[in-house]
């Protein structure tokens, strides 16, 4: 008997262990070996994290400060302006395409020095002419970073340079990264032309004079990487190490990896590996699956009963029904279990009112049901009467009245 029963147990081990190890099998959040201090990983349709180490830690963020630099030039200015170079602009420190004072260029060309050499000297010719200064640039990212839904998020430089502005610092966390890249690939009105720009391989063009030309390559090897690869833009500072926001589309899903602080030199390549890891583990355990999966209380559509309204007779129980005021389906992106408490499930919580006092209205709100992953709310869908009541009144006490007697 003992030998039958160590037998099992060894085959369970066994079972276990090959699992873990099969594609697609479930992966433990807290068994990735990451190299980044701050990591993320977002589901970008709803903004959801689903993975993150030190999210909500405020770091340095460097060249991946031009992925909203872009954004908001998109949003706000037209690409066949003429950018004219100044002073300031030429004077920006490595990378450079090498602009000059006074020389003019084509917006639609500059973008594309801004985001495939991530050239400084171009991000603040941009930041200068669509925002009137750098700081005019600055409070536009910081507004557009407020609208997406940031929360620790400060833009001094339109080219990610470390700056202060007294005790702040130009900095951002992986989870409001991860949120910005998010927008810039779904939620913009200019995602597609986003999209266009950062995955082109290659750009040439001149000044509008034809004096001086140049080309651009995309140095973002995420691209070539990954099946489904969309977008990325890397950064580097002294400060905040070699950084990395991606986003990669594949199999229905589409997941943003950003990365703060991942290595130093010579660690350039730390941010391929960490964020592959990241690609792969959302691909293997995550999956969207319906909120209609979820099981709704019983009561949630009862009737309700309300007191003091007009009935067919006096004394009789009156009620309204009840129907949900927008109950389409909706999908959320949650970890699917091979093996113990892997799976997320979706629990629907009913908050809705004993009982109602007439006049009802059509409607009228009774309640709401709260679809919840962990302790999260992901969605909530408004309940109402569906009739209305109208509330006992002396006519209607004077027609009961004589009803009765002429019975």
């Amino acid at each position: 008997m003992k030998k039958k029963f160590a037998a099992f147990l060894a085959a369970i081990v066994l079972f276990l262990s090959m699992s873990k190890h099969c594609a697609g099998a479930y992966v433990y959040a807290d068994e990735l070996m990451l190299y980044a201090k701050s990591a993320v990983l977002m589901d970008a349709d709803s903004g959801r994290v689903l993975y993150e180490r030190n999210g909500h830690e405020q770091m340095a963020m460097a060249s991946t400060t031009k992925i909203m630099t872009l954004i908001v030039t998109l949003e706000n200015a037209s690409l066949d302006d003429t950018v004219t170079v100044s002073a300031y602009a030429a004077s920006m420190p490595d990378v450079q395409l090498n602009i000059r004072e006074g020389e003019q260029y084509r917006l639609g060309d500059l973008v594309y020095s801004l985001m495939l050499e991530s050239h400084n000297d171009s991000a603040v010719a941009i930041a200068e002419h669509v925002g009137g200064s750098v700081e005019g640039f600055a409070a536009l990212m910081n507004q557009k970073a407020e609208e997406i839904g940031c929360e620790n998020t400060y833009y001094i430089t339109p080219n990610g340079l470390d700056a202060t502005n007294g005790d702040k610092f130009h900095s951002t966390t992986a989870r409001d990264l991860a949120l910005v890249m998010s927008y810039c690939i779904k939620q913009s009105p200019q995602k597609e032309k986003f999209l266009e720009i950062t995955r082109t391989p290659s750009h040439s063009f001149s000044d509008t004079a034809g004096k001086r030309s140049f080309r651009c390559t995309n140095h973002n090897a995420f691209l070539g990487m990954m099946t489904g690869a969309l977008s990325g833009k890397t950064g580097f500072t002294n400060k905040a190490g070699y950084c990395y926001v991606g986003a990669l589309e594949r199999d229905g899903k589409t997941f943003v990896v950003a990365l703060l602080a991942c290595g130093w030199p010579n660690h350039r390549t730390y941010k391929w590996s960490d964020t592959r890891t990241l690609m792969e583990f959302g691909l293997a355990n995550y999956d969207y699956r319906s909120f209609e999966e979820a099981q709704i209380p019983e009561s949630a559509f009862a009737d309700i009963k309300v007191t003091g309204a007009k009935g067919d007779k006096i004394g009789c129980v009156e009620t309204v029904g009840v129907e949900a005021a927008e109950l389409q389906d909706e999908t959320l992106c949650q970890r699917e279990g091979l093996l113990m408490n892997g799976e997320e499930k979706i629990t629907v919580t009913l908050h809705k009112v004993k009982g109602l006092s007439a006049p009802v209205q059509k409607g009228q709100k009774v309640g709401h049901l709260s679809y919840k992953v962990g302790d999260e709310e992901w969605k909530r869908v408004e309940l109402v009467a569906a009739q209305g009541k109208e509330a006992i009144d002396f006519i209607w006490c004077l027609k009961m009245v004589f009803g009765k007697w002429s019975v």
